[in-house]
């Protein structure tokens, strides 16, 4: 069950309707009944995992707080967590690299297929019983319920791909005696569109794009590249935050608070700001959990670059058991530290801070941040989509090269043109038309909060133009959500 499918939205009112129509004292045991069955739905097997570690984190939890400032405790519990994903999510991807450096060695072919299951938001609820272990160490009272503790990890709206909650809030959410409110829907309603919106209208038809590009790179000129590679920055957004809108307008009509996962990333001025920007929940985990017990910016100059660097490093892996993501990390982690570099020594030069803070300048400096700041997104988003490192090294190449600048349309290549006008013309019109119609009024309208202070007539005009555009142009095929198999 999937949040674009005809399963989910019937799924999704009838456990609504059971919240606010049951007893109080029933509503979070049957919600937590919903959230697993399903989870279920994908493969029923799954709750074998989540069961005993949910429970194995919420018995060591009661035991910590025995104890709290009991650093091994601390690190049993966490090394517990990291094993078990280590497991189901790491253990194909060592066996293929042992085998890969065996045959070097060896000259002989080597292959292990371990026929492990990657189970489905095993990244997202492990990171947050990480979190559970970590707030109790620092002294937080823990969650006495384990129905209560349960809900936590398991939420439907949540479960799969995020965001990463934060307990303390969503456990004093769950404990308010709320009231039905009109309010929760005609916030809750409009997010689910809109997250709906993203995925088919835009998403969906934009992975199609973006397969002809990534499939064959060589086939492309350099332009032709950046505009593929622009096309999965704003697949993976639309995916990735449409997947949130629907999660947080799905929260939204039981009373709860989901944070915010995106604030318009593309318009960040460097790469520090597009990490407070993108995928919220996981950069202030990573720099909570891991950056900071690291030794955070404390430490000599080469200290926090080591952080950042690692940070990043193991924030790409996480993404995925492949060694583009490793990549992808890798390249988030330099540039974060190329950014701060450049930060101390524009400070400490004073005639280019002088003259960079004169007001025209800075206009002219911080949209041209913004720019190469995304030119720079989306060269790490070639690794990020692209699993063979090799193939994106040579679309990477061509982008930043761009040889051949043009290439002229084949029968089977690309689109049919006039054979005397270069394929980027039309697909550049296009593409600025979606950034400008598209991007720029949802995100205002959503991650702004400015869709919820319009009159509702205007709501109801929006959200019926959207669901019309969704059944007009919905794709033939249903792409997953990208952040599913992570």
């Amino acid at each position: 069950m999937i949040f674009t499918s005809a399963e989910y939205i019937l799924f999704l009112p009838v456990i609504v309707l059971l919240f606010w129509i049951l007893p109080r004292v029933c509503r979070l045991p049957m919600l937590l009944v919903a959230s697993y069955y399903f989870y279920m739905s994908f493969i029923p097997q799954f709750i074998l995992l989540i069961l005993p570690m949910t429970l194995y984190n919420w018995l060591w939890g009661k035991l910590m707080v025995k104890d709290h400032t009991n650093k091994k405790l601390l690190g049993i519990g966490i090394a517990v967590n990291l094993i078990i994903l280590g497991v189901f999510k790491y253990a194909n991807f060592f066996a293929d690299s042992f085998g890969a450096v065996a045959k070097v060695a060896t000259g002989k072919a080597m292959h292990f297929d371990l026929h492990i299951i990657l189970p489905l938001g095993i990244s997202f609820f492990t990171f947050e019983f990480i979190h559970y272990l970590f707030e109790i160490y620092r002294g937080k009272k823990p969650i006495d319920s384990f129905v209560l503790f349960s809900l936590f990890a398991a939420f439907f709206p949540t479960q799969i791909a995020g965001p990463i909650k934060r307990y303390p809030d969503f456990v004093e959410q769950m404990q308010a005696d709320n009231k039905i409110k009109l309010s929760y829907f005609d916030e809750g309603v409009p997010l689910i569109i809109i997250g709906m919106a993203k995925k088919l209208l835009l998403a969906d038809n934009l992975a199609v794009f973006v397969q002809m590009g990534v499939g064959a790179p060589s086939n492309y000129s350099g332009l032709e590249l950046w505009l593929f590679a622009y096309a999965f920055a704003f697949q993976i957004y639309f995916d990735f935050s449409g997947y949130t809108d629907i999660g947080r307008g799905s929260a939204m009509l039981f009373g709860y608070h989901i944070p915010i996962n995106f604030n318009m990333p593309y318009i960040a001025s460097n790469m520090s700001d597009f990490w407070r920007r993108w995928h919220v929940s996981l950069s202030t985990w990573l720099r909570d959990y891991l950056f900071i017990p690291l030794g955070g910016s404390r430490g000599t100059r080469l200290q926090v670059n080591r952080n950042l660097f690692l940070t990043m490093a193991l924030g790409g892996l996480w993404h995925g058991a492949s060694w583009n993501f490793v990549v992808w990390g890798v390249f988030h982690g330099l540039a974060l530290i190329v950014h701060r570099e450049f930060s101390m020594w524009k400070d400490s030069t004073v005639g280019l801070k002088n003259f960079l803070d004169q007001k025209v300048v800075a206009f002219i400096w911080r949209y041209f941040s913004i720019f190469l700041t995304f030119q720079a997104v989306c060269i790490g988003w070639v690794f990020f989509r692209i699993q063979d490192i090799g193939l994106a090294w040579v679309m990477v190449r061509r982008m930043l090269t761009l040889r051949p600048m043009f290439s002229m349309p084949e029968p089977d290549h690309f689109i049919v043109m006039k054979p005397d006008l270069p394929v980027v013309v039309p697909v550049v019109m296009i593409m600025v038309a979606l950034l400008l119609l598209t991007n720029i009024p949802i995100s205002a309208l959503n991650e702004k909060k400015v869709f919820q202070n319009l009159p509702a007539f205007v709501k109801a005009a929006y959200c019926a133009v959207l669901i019309l555009a969704i059944v007009t142009f919905l794709p033939d095929t249903s792409q997953p959500f990208i952040y599913f198999q992570f």
